[in-house]
């Protein structure tokens, strides 16, 4: 059973930074796309950044390229999200997911296909 975990989310003030970690179990590592998104209240889910398991370049949306890595660490099978400048904007819950790796190359997308998901942790940025 897959199974996702997130942690590290919290209350920050605005140009601050965050490390949030998500451990996933029950699924082969090479064989696997990472991402992480968010969602604001009264807002749709939006995808944050995305990278393929096994290494690769990753990808981020407009909103937080520039402050913000995806990273991974095979050993421990966790997907780190380091947020700097943290904005009020950046408020949310925060989901990591996984879903199957497709394309080659190893890039992963955020609009590629991921079915698991985590229950989420808060970021609350306060300016």
């Amino acid at each position: 059973q897959v199974q996702l975990m997130e942690s590290g989310g919290g209350s920050v003030q605005a140009g601050g930074s965050l490390r949030l970690s998500c451990v996933v179990s029950g699924y082969l590592w090479r064989s696997i796309c990472l991402g992480w998104f968010r969602q604001a209240p009264g807002k749709e889910r939006e995808g944050v950044a995305s990278m393929y398991a096994g290494g690769g370049a990753p990808s981020y949306a407009d909103a937080v390229k520039g402050r913000t890595t995806i990273s991974q660490d095979n050993a421990k099978r966790t997907v780190y999200l380091q947020i700097n400048v943290l904005k009020d904007e950046d408020t949310a819950m925060y989901y990591c997911a996984a879903g199957p790796y497709r394309r080659r190359g190893g890039i992963c997308y955020l609009d590629d296909e991921y079915v698991y998901w985590g229950q989420g942790t808060q970021v609350t940025v306060s300016s």
